[in-house]
């Protein structure tokens, strides 16, 4: 009976309704975002390397290294020698290595010289291995292998070739053009930024900066062509950015970070990639609040406009309120109404506000994806999320005691008497 009111009292005054509604949707549908996004950036970002001890680039900060390292943001500190890493990776407590050449780049994607070590060691969310979705790794000089999304954003197939820009911008004004590689395989899709690199062999990387030593392009006539790289026996490789590291024992793990940051030939960094997300999530945690305390706020201004049109409501209701009480309808069914009233608003809204989260993550999903190479996950709620949800609820039962307090407080005469 009282359900059946309060439907009928809502749908009278839909506008009204609907307005409210949609205002504590929108508000809920931020405070339910903020926390989707996080857990699903934090997921997203742990899934991105898995079974890696170390992290290793030149003097710098851990979350640096690890942001242009693995994730593919900001640019390196300074490149480390290639004898470093040789040293490093004949050490008798390392099992295996991943080099890393950055500082180019094609059409905006990254250009990583690396060796076959990447295909067979590299590992994503908890210990899957990277796949050939088509052709092989790359081995010779001028092979190279793309990301999934690069492959599927720019059209390429195999066979097709492709010249790499200098420097990481999306523009390029200083291209190796005399030096296009040719693509010998696709990465299958890993939702990684892993989708978003195209992979070069470290002899790759050197070969096209030949004559580049001044960081400008070499003459006309003096640049090393294509034929005369491919006719080389060896191409000498100086410099790497950073490297991956796996160590024979885990227990080894840390004299390793100790040995390799008190290196005499060259000053080193290495990050545990576990401890150095945890310092990156710390350091963003008060951002993370912030967010939290404003979603809160709007969620509360939410509610209070509620209260507001539900409040003022009462005035014109005064003679609906008069009726129901002269038809039997005691003070605690009047109360009891508008609660429900307030509940069902609550409610309604909450339920509308987790649709629009849904409908935005499915409709920013494929943009994330293709610009940072992160996967947010759609995913039924969390506890955290319906706990939300149920305080949205409770707030707005509890804010529909308000009116209900001064409804039970009119007399009936108020509502029948004429006003002269």
């Amino acid at each position: 009976m009282l359900l059946h009111l309060a439907r009928h009292s809502l749908t009278n005054r839909l506008l009204t309704t609907s307005l409210t509604v949609l205002s504590i949707a929108l508000s809920v549908a931020l405070l339910v975002g903020v926390e989707n996004v996080r857990t699903g950036m934090r997921e997203s970002f742990s899934n991105t390397i898995s079974g890696t001890d170390l992290v290793v680039g030149s003097r710098g900060g851990t979350i640096q290294l690890m942001l242009y390292s693995v994730f593919g943001m900001g640019s390196p500190v300074a490149n480390i020698t290639y004898e470093t890493w040789k040293k490093w990776d004949e050490h008798p407590a390392v099992a295996w290595t991943i080099p890393y050449a950055l500082g180019d780049s094609h059409q905006g994607f990254r250009v990583i010289g690396t060796y076959a070590s990447f295909y067979e060691r590299y590992k994503y969310r908890g210990g899957l291995s990277i796949d050939l979705a088509e052709g092989r790794p790359a081995s010779g000089v001028l092979d190279v292998v793309l990301g999934g999304e690069v492959a599927s954003r720019l059209g390429y197939e195999i066979g097709d070739a492709i010249a790499v820009t200098h420097g990481m911008s999306a523009v390029g004004f200083m291209n190796h053009d005399e030096m296009p590689f040719q693509v010998v395989g696709i990465l299958g899709r890993t939702f990684t930024p892993v989708d978003r690199a195209i992979y070069v062999t470290l002899e790759g990387i050197s070969a096209i900066h030949m004559g580049w030593e001044t960081g400008a392009p070499p003459m006309p006539g003096e640049g090393v062509e294509a034929e005369e790289v491919l006719a080389m026996e060896e191409i000498p490789v100086s410099q790497i950015t950073s490297f991956f590291l796996g160590a024979e024992s885990r227990a080894q793990t840390l004299q390793l970070q100790r040995d390799i940051a008190t290196d005499e030939d060259e000053p080193l960094t290495a990050a545990i990639p576990g401890l150095a997300l945890s310092e990156m999530w710390r350091a963003i945690g008060y951002a993370e609040d912030g967010l939290r305390v404003i979603s809160a706020f709007v969620v509360l201004v939410g509610i209070l406009g509620m209260l507001v049109s539900l409040y003022t409501s009462l005035e014109a209701r005064r003679r609906e309120m008069a009726i129901l009480r002269a038809l039997g309808a005691g003070p605690s069914k009047i109360v009891a109404l508008l609660v429900l009233e307030a509940g069902m608003l609550a409610l309604v809204g909450a339920l509308l506000g987790v649709a629009f989260v849904y409908a935005g993550l499915a409709l920013a999903q494929p943009w994330i994806e293709g610009r940072f190479g992160l996967l947010i996950p759609i995913r039924p709620l969390d506890t955290v999320q319906l706990t939300y949800l149920g305080a949205v609820v409770v707030l707005g039962v509890i804010a529909g005691l308000v009116p209900a307090v001064k409804a039970y407080r009119t007399a009936l005469h108020d509502g029948l008497s004429v006003r002269m």
